[in-house]
């Protein structure tokens, strides 16, 4: 038995140094994802959405324009 605790120490000390590495990295790299994402894709679809949303209005603000102004003149 007392030869085995010390195995043990050695194997769980640079395991544990190994995972504590590992969840480190995979945080770094879940940060980094996370950036992406966002500014890869959800900012643009946000921008992208409010410009056709603008386009949208600025047809629709034409459109109530023509309306009235063919109903003014067809008095």
């Amino acid at each position: 038995m007392g030869i085995r605790f010390p195995i043990r120490r050695a194997v769980v000390g640079p395991t544990a140094y190994l995972v504590a590495m590992a969840r480190i990295v995979l945080t770094v790299l879940g940060i980094l994802a996370a950036l992406w994402l966002v500014f890869g894709f959800v900012i643009p679809a946000l921008f992208a959405t409010l410009k056709f949303l603008f386009v949208i209005g600025i047809i629709a603000l034409v459109a109530v324009v023509a309306v009235t102004v063919v109903g003014k003149l067809s008095r």
